[in-house]
């Protein structure tokens, strides 16, 4: 892509408090019918771009910040809460943990914001994206950092990845929900979520960020991931691209005397981790030239190199024989597997020896069966003993129903193995949502209930094993051969990556101890196919890292293992440097880090930093 650098007069309107107003593109351009309900606002003074005004001590309270009104918080107060969970939700900011010392920046950079909901050809629904402009955005250098949110979090999801490292450096950066988010949809009171993040009805307001195609006598919640009827992960390399065309649509009317802003004068770096990796990753194969390099990081990616696997596959092995198999194995991080969950694991153990998938006759061999059968398919201990966060919050069956859903492209309703999502009383059975717990969704829902006061209500639940029948289900879908099972497996097989663009360098980080996105699985297919191509890929594995920095503040983690954020902040580095000056990107690594042991301090002898 050509870089040339344009002289330009960088003139950013100032201000100290908080505004907003609609911003419309010229009628008949390819933006008017693209982006639709834009707004803008300055962030300045007490507020910034990066933390709202927190800082690294607001981000570190256990506490969220507080609304006025409980039922009806202002949209300022949204997007401080926002982004609180966000950080929180990505980064290890516990004191000792090295952000901030030893990596990272939680400084102030105050500027404006532009959002809106792009569409894509053919979609059912919309996406969010978001541009943050500094006012120390450098119109002679232009940069753009495109940031997909991990997992299916909100719209602010990659803040922590992105911005922290690009609103610094005097470049924008811009966020995708990747078709996913916290857009969450009461089909009891027909409410949803609006642009600005608050509450409304429909027919009321027209600004609805999702709105459910739902049977009139459907209950309880909805929400895009699941039950948009788009597969959006087939889209994420387009969200991706569509993300990037709205920064340029920004950028032109935040600074319209250095307009227009293009691809061709406009440098475009992808990043992002987890699903956002893999959403990076499918936007390099995308044809054209106007990305300029990607760094993905832990990549859920489904290539088509040896040993890849999807994670409908792995995911929905992983919730029937992984809290067995974590039976046989000692010194598991703690927590979250408790007596009680080790005592459900024992149930799974003998439900599985009853169906003749594993062997033995005592829960000890049984659960060594379960082990050696996980092996054999590819996980390592690595993998499995981080992977008990997974089992102990029942992530890995929250995940298959929603991308069961998604891959299928159902409805409310509709789901093959009879999940719904309701929010719940203490027996859990499913409630009407409150007025309190809907104002909150869009500032504290991951994407992916259960949370926010949201619940995975699993109507094939019985006696002993409570979920096992619904699991197998849901495992189905994946080994079998009936309609629903040919609609989910199409669904999946359309989520599958080709190889990066000829010439596009990318930089992979992935930590081995991933026991949510295994490497074994993911990345590592991803790297061989795309070197064998003869593509510029370069590979970081990173000793010792797992995948949630969030839960380094847990002692036991933090004792165990290192983040990831610190590489992916290098890579960035390197990739910056090479655009800049030709300096050559790093050869294939594996990072020999140290962790830091029981009370300890992160380190910078503990990350063992490439130099």
């Amino acid at each position: 892509m050509s870089q040339s650098l344009l002289r330009a007069a960088c003139g950013l309107f100032v201000g100290l408090t908080l505004a907003s107003c609609a911003t419309r593109p010229p009628a008949g351009s390819p933006e008017s019918s693209m982006f639709s309900h834009e707004q803008h606002s300055d962030h300045r003074g007490n507020d910034d771009l990066l933390s709202a005004g927190l800082g690294l001590a607001g981000l570190r309270s256990l506490v969220p910040p507080a609304f006025a009104e409980p039922l009806a918080p202002t949209a300022e107060e949204l997007r401080k809460r926002a982004l609180w969970n966000s950080w929180r939700g990505i980064a290890d900011l516990a004191p000792g943990g090295g952000y901030g010392d030893l990596f990272g920046f939680l400084g102030a950079v105050p500027g404006r914001e532009y959002s809106a909901y792009a569409t894509l050809p053919g979609a059912r629904q919309p996406h969010r994206v978001l541009a943050q402009i500094p006012d120390s955005f450098d119109a002679g250098k232009r940069c753009v950092l495109v940031a997909p949110a991990s997992g299916s979090r909100g719209i602010y999801g990659a803040v922590s990845v992105a911005a922290a490292w690009g609103l610094p450096k005097g470049c924008a950066v811009v966020y995708t929900d990747k078709g996913a988010g916290s857009d969450y949809y009461d089909l009891d009171a027909q409410q949803g979520v609006r642009a600005d993040g608050r509450i409304g009805a429909v027919g009321q307001h027209n600004d609805l960020a999702f709105i459910a195609d739902a049977p009139v006598n459907a209950r309880g919640v909805a929400f895009k991931h699941a039950h948009s009827k788009d597969n959006p992960e087939a889209d994420w390399g387009r969200h991706v691209k569509q993300a990037a065309q709205f920064a340029l649509h920004a950028l032109d009317q935040a600074l319209p005397q250095a307009a227009p802003f293009t691809f061709a004068n406009t440098r475009i770096i992808a990043v992002g981790i987890s699903n956002g990796g893999g959403a990076v990753l499918r936007a390099a194969e995308m044809d054209g030239d106007w990305l300029d390099a990607v760094v993905a990081g832990e990549p859920s990616v489904l290539s088509g190199g040896a040993g890849a696997r999807a994670l409908y596959d792995y995911s929905t092995e992983a919730a029937l024989l992984m809290p067995c198999a974590q039976l046989h194995m000692g010194n598991l991080p703690q927590p979250p597997l408790t007596a009680a969950l080790q005592a459900g694991a024992v149930v799974r153990c003998a439900t599985l020896a009853a169906e003749g998938v594993i062997a033995g006759a005592t829960p000890a061999a049984q659960a060594r069966s379960a082990y050696e059968l996980m092996l054999s398919k590819g996980w390592t201990d690595a993998a499995l003993r981080a992977g008990a966060l997974s089992t102990g919050f029942d992530l890995w069956r929250a995940v298959a129903v929603t991308y069961a859903s998604a891959y299928g492209r159902y409805g409310v309703d509709a789901h093959p193995c009879g999940f719904s999502f309701s929010a719940q009383n203490a027996d859990f059975s499913p409630r009407a949502a409150t007025a309190i717990e809907r104002a909150a969704w869009y500032s504290d829902g991951s994407g992916i209930p259960p949370g926010a006061g949201v619940g995975l209500i699993d109507s094939k639940v019985q006696l002993p094993d409570l979920t096992y029948a619904g699991l197998q289900c849901l495992r189905g879908l994946w080994e079998g051969n009936g309609e629903a099972a040919r609609r989910v497996q199409a669904g999946i097989e359309a989520t599958r990556a080709a190889l990066p663009r000829s010439g596009l360098p990318v930089m992979v980080v992935h930590g081995t101890d991933d026991g949510l996105i295994p490497p074994a699985f993911s990345s590592a297919p991803y790297v061989a196919a795309a070197q064998a191509g003869g593509r510029d890929v370069h590979y970081w594995k990173v000793r010792h890292a797992q995948h949630f920095d969030g839960f380094l503040g847990l002692p036991d983690y933090a004792a165990r293992y290192v983040p990831l954020l610190p590489y992916m902040y290098a890579a960035l580095d390197r990739v910056q440097a090479h655009l800049d000056n030709g300096a050559a990107l790093p050869a294939d690594a594996t990072i020999d880090t140290v962790p830091r042991g029981p009370g300890r301090p992160l380190t910078a002898e503990s990350l063992a930093m490439p130099r």
